[in-house]
């Protein structure tokens, strides 16, 4: 939900482009698609055991490959105050990974002929106003209505603490601008979310979490997973933390009511494999309806997104790559799923902001899975003179987001946490070293650097335009590598 989007930003999938993941020594790279299971096993642990040490909050992994575990396993304490550690059947909540079964509920609805993706969805929320605009199902579910994040509302965040009824949550959003025309531009709303948990309940005559636990938990014997709830008992559920520069505290809390359809289930590594097998088969929707989450949404100037429906889709070296996270107070998530590969990756962690890009890890996993490990790209030399002039402030959504700097002979980038460096590929294009993305800088006709792209594990790219702002002050933090 708060993908503090990176961050989760907000944004989930994008900012969180300069956390760098340190990888293993290249002669453990080495690993051949060949390898036996055991072993494959044993060096993805020697990555993740440092990352999630036995003293501090921690995560639950589960590594599959055609229906086969290859890594099962909790790592950390699932409670810090008790010393209770990460069992692997525990249950985290997900955050915005809610979207993909919101999604698919909306898929089960239209494949049972009670609602289209085409509805314009005044159809099924009379009262929602759309500012004279036609704002579709699909719109809704790859985030290109324009309807304002609810995230960014600084109305939402200071009632936080405080259960709100669905209309009263749809209140705090609804008399808002559209940021943009449905259909025209691209950028992440759980609002968007919200309003598709509200058709659900339309259409269904169910709450939107009775309609996840009858008709998706309960047929997949997804046992460990709920409609998170605070003042239900949840069986095997962890205790969410936030990392501090002094150590950890307790997550602040939230109530569940607000992230709703966009992000307030919870489940376990385990039932999320059970989810991932079902996507195989035709038990919850067809397979030609189910494709379609699995399409990057294409803008009306004919760009895709690279969004589907609840999914990130991307391409590995020929391997298709579905992925999401999620960021809420207390828990950061990350799911992939290589489909031609039958490859899924779950990572559960119990604090809100890892030390890790939970996304770069999945990917380094599920990449020494199919036995393709990620091999940076050779460098090159490019003069200062050109690499001045890539140094500002680049916006996203109007607000400060990425800060480049010229150090030196080489350029840095940073969000917030410590700064990474950037190589150089090609003119206007550079990577940060061991991590599967790419910084791409546009000019005018003039010659004049206007626009930062990122593309996150080769995914969609992200444009964030270059403003007159004055960098802010220098990083205390030495640039990471």
């Amino acid at each position: 939900m708060r993908t503090k989007l990176p961050n989760s930003t907000k944004m989930i999938v994008m900012l969180a482009v300069l956390v760098a993941l340190v990888l293993l020594p290249a002669a453990t790279m080495a690993q051949s698609a060949g390898q036996n299971d055991e072993a494959l096993a044993g060096l993805i642990d020697e990555m993740l055991a440092p990352m999630f040490t036995p003293d501090a909050p921690g995560a639950a992994v589960i590594v599959v490959r055609d229906g086969d575990i290859i890594l099962r396993k909790g790592y950390g304490l699932a409670n810090v105050e008790l010393g209770v550690p990460v069992q692997p059947e525990m249950v985290f909540r997900l955050a915005s990974v809610t979207k993909q079964f919101t999604a698919l509920a909306i898929l089960m609805l239209s494949e049972e002929g009670k609602l289209a993706l085409s509805d314009d969805i005044s159809k099924h929320l009379p009262d929602y106003p759309t500012h004279g605009q036609t704002i579709t199902i699909e719109h809704l579910l790859t985030h290109t209505a324009g309807v304002k994040d609810l995230e960014s509302l600084s109305a939402r965040r200071a009632l936080s603490h405080n259960d709100l009824t669905r209309e009263e949550l749809i209140a705090l959003f609804k008399d808002e601008r559209l940021d943009f025309a449905p259909g025209e531009a691209w950028s992440y709303s759980n609002s968007g979310y919200v309003l598709l948990g509200a058709i659900i309940e339309q259409v269904s005559g169910l709450s939107y979490a009775e309609f996840i636990q009858q008709r998706i938990f309960t047929p997949l014997g997804m046992t460990h997973s709920y409609y998170d709830d605070t003042t239900h008992l949840m069986p095997g559920r962890v205790a969410g933390y936030s990392r501090t520069a002094d150590g950890y505290t307790n997550a602040e809390h939230m109530s569940m009511t607000h992230p709703y359809a966009a992000g307030s289930l919870a489940s376990s590594v385990d039932d999320l494999a059970r989810w991932d097998a079902a996507l195989y088969t035709g038990k919850l929707v067809k397979p030609a309806t189910l494709r379609r989450a699995f399409k990057p949404y294409v803008l009306k100037n004919g760009q895709s997104t690279g969004y589907g429906y609840g999914w990130v889709m991307g391409n590995y070296e020929g391997h298709p790559i579905a992925e999401h996270n999620g960021g809420i107070n207390g828990f950061h998530t990350q799911v992939m799923r290589l489909p031609a590969d039958k490859v899924y990756v779950a990572i559960l962690t119990n604090m809100d902001n890892p030390p890790v890009d939970l996304g770069d890890l999945a990917f380094s996993i599920a990449a020494r899975v199919i036995g393709r490990p990620y091999q940076d790209p050779l460098a090159i030399t490019l003069p200062a003179s050109m690499l001045a002039a890539y140094e500002g402030v680049y916006l996203f959504n109007g607000q400060p987001a990425v800060v480049i700097r010229h150090e030196d002979d080489h350029l840095t980038l940073q969000t917030g946490g410590p700064a990474s460096v950037l190589r150089p590929l090609a003119a206007d294009e550079f990577f940060i070293t061991s991590a599967p993305s790419r910084i791409k800088f546009t000019r005018n006709d003039t010659g004049k650097v206007t626009e930062l792209h990122l593309q996150k594990r080769f995914t969609l790219w992200l444009g964030l335009p270059k403003s007159d702002q004055p960098l802010p002050a220098s990083p205390t933090e030495e640039a990471y590598e």
